[in-house]
């Protein structure tokens, strides 16, 4: 190995899942380490990279010059449509871009090698369902790997406890409904997770997005003996930021042109992700339910994400709502149809409520804002960050039950649930706890906070 003085202390790797809600995690993690002076390389699909950077908001990758983007080309990979009417929500039609990541192999292990030579350590952090990374990092004589979750330690410790059969050996929550993981996933997609789980016995440490002010007592509990063995853990989290830099080099979003007029707290935004399908009949029942409501809402409305997002489709699926639907509610509502800038939106005084699907980034991004969520899950870790959000942190209400998840939810139930979440007096204190929550997040990543402090303790760990 080089150990000539040109020689770097450390470098990073990070590998992330292909989904938005994962490369998001992991390129806003990318920014936090590169401030420390710790060059990162983020490996993935030519597809994944470009798109992970576009919709990032609130800084400006092309600013770190740290941030090295390897943009991987595979081959190309059929895939089906996504399925609105699919009785399990999982998004099955994304299975074959999460196979192909066994192509991320060789030119992971490539540039593993390369670097191998430069730097005196070589640290992975890959995404945890992207634990064959792990073993590459293992590989070579100064590399080593650390799994980052994208998903919340309450959900993390659910999951743990269930893959140990629930052994009454490990502390868990006795204080808790528990919630069955029937349609939470395919079974394909848990067999792909299996398979990946076998390589994290390769893995140093954890990294989870979170914090002590919403997950102190579940991030101890994930770092009980039985669990974490000798393995390190840090939470870091919110890893989105939590004061917006505008992008002047990007043209400011109509929607919050429209934000701007609007009274402080007064609106909704309605958002269930990237990754979801929703069937007509229940987008007419959710558009008659926020008319019913007679609250202001922004609904970023468009079809679930394909596998590249920069093919556009022929015959693309084109979402109605009811006749005049938008005529009607002009003024009051805004039906966004492109990307929409959601931290952006969480972050203006104006926005008052979250109708989400729960994904972790979404609540992440809620929390650290001081926005109360109605929560409507719909697969993977879902039920259970509802469950956090609802009946631990008390920030949220239920909108639709994972029990009646079949069931296409009335507008008479979404008007009741959208009032209560915005106007009704009986939610005044949610609504406060939910602000209060956002100021201790956010001083959590402050100077001095516990999640810098962790940050701070990991970047001294790899670079010890």
């Amino acid at each position: 190995m080089d150990t000539s003085q040109t020689e770097l202390p450390v470098v990073v790797v990070m590998v992330p899942l292909p989904a938005q809600g994962h490369l998001n995690q992991l390129l806003n993690l990318s920014r936090l380490v590169s401030v420390h002076g710790v060059p990162v390389h983020y490996i993935g699909s030519a597809t994944h990279n470009r798109q992970a950077k576009q919709r990032v908001h609130g800084w400006e990758p092309s600013t770190i010059s740290n941030i090295h983007f390897h943009d991987i080309q595979l081959p190309p990979i059929m895939m089906p449509s996504p399925d609105p009417h699919a009785s399990n929500k999982f998004p099955a039609h994304f299975q074959p871009i999460f196979d192909s990541t066994a192509s991320l192999r060789e030119p992971l292990v490539a540039l593993l090698h390369t670097l191998s030579a430069k730097a005196r350590r070589v640290v992975v952090v890959h995404d945890s369902i992207m634990c064959f990374a792990a073993q590459e990092a293992c590989s070579i004589p100064n590399g080593e790997a650390y799994a980052f979750h994208a998903v919340s330690a309450f959900a993390a410790l659910f999951f743990q406890w269930e893959r140990h059969g629930k052994s009454g050996e490990i502390i868990f929550p006795s204080d808790l409904p528990y919630i069955s993981l029937e349609d939470c996933f395919t079974a394909r997609f848990a067999k792909f997770v299996d398979e990946q789980y076998m390589f994290m016995k390769f893995v140093r440490g954890h990294l989870y997005n979170t914090c002590r002010p919403i997950e102190g007592r579940f991030i101890d509990l994930l770092a009980q003996e039985r669990l974490l063995g000798d393995m390190k853990q840090w939470e870091t989290g919110p890893l989105n930021p939590v004061a917006i830099h505008a992008d002047e080099s990007r043209q400011r979003h109509s929607c919050l042109d429209w934000l701007d007029k609007q009274p402080k707290n007064s609106v909704l935004y309605i958002s269930f992700g990237t990754m979801t399908s929703i069937s007509d009949e229940q987008i007419t029942e959710l558009a008659v339910g926020l008319e019913g409501s007679e609250q202001r809402f922004i609904w970023a409305l468009r079809e679930a994400d394909k596998g590249d997002i920069f093919t556009e489709e022929k015959e693309g699926r084109k979402i109605e709502l009811p006749n005049g639907f938008e005529e009607r509610v002009k003024g009051i509502g805004m039906v966004v149809r492109d990307w929409a800038p959601q931290l952006e939106i969480l972050a203006h005084a104006s926005t008052g409520g979250f109708l989400s699907h729960c994904g972790w980034n979404s609540c992440m991004e809620s929390l650290s804002m001081g926005v109360p969520i109605g929560a409507w899950p719909m697969h993977s870790d879902q039920p259970r960050n509802t469950m956090l959000v609802t009946e631990v942190l008390k920030v949220g209400l239920v909108v639709r039950e994972w029990s009646q998840r079949k069931k296409v939810l009335s507008s008479s139930a979404i008007e009741n649930s959208v009032r209560e979440l915005m106007v009704s007096e009986e939610r005044q204190e949610m609504r406060k706890r939910a602000k209060e929550l956002g100021m201790s997040v956010r001083q959590a990543v402050s100077d001095g906070g516990t999640s810098t402090k962790q940050l701070d303790s990991f970047i001294a760990y790899i670079s010890r």
